[in-house]
């Protein structure tokens, strides 16, 4: 195997992934190795796509969103292409930054749940 080029198994375990999820973004295009028989080697331009698919999956976007997102990586975006991704970005912003409220909120009600347990455990003495 040439250094250029990635071994299905390696490019499992470079992204930390399942064999099923790889073959996934394969069956629905988002990747495309070279194939020699049966056998499944990834290049740059792949590994370059799995690290943006996997961004994007943490960012919380959809297949269907990293697909458009993808599209612009491989070709020079037009204006609108860019403004779609700019409104993608800013409707997930807003979506995160809802998580993160309910999880602060969350978090203080724990906390304030566990200093008053705490409370009543100290006055049992």
């Amino acid at each position: 195997m040439s250094d250029d080029r990635i071994s299905f198994k390696d490019m499992c375990t470079r992204f930390d992934v399942t064999p099923r999820t790889l073959r996934y973004y394969e069956y629905i295009e988002l990747l495309q190795p070279r194939k020699e028989g049966r056998t499944r080697f990834y290049g740059a331009r792949e590994v370059a796509r799995m690290t943006l698919i996997l961004r994007g999956r943490r960012f919380g976007f959809s297949l269907e969103e990293i697909r458009q997102w993808l599209q612009i990586y491989d070709k020079k975006g037009s204006r609108e292409q860019y403004q779609v991704w700019i409104d993608m970005a800013d409707r997930q912003l807003a979506v995160l930054d809802g998580q993160i409220a309910d999880l602060r909120a969350a978090r203080d009600d724990l906390d304030q749940l566990r200093r008053i347990t705490r409370d009543e455990l100290d006055k049992l003495g």
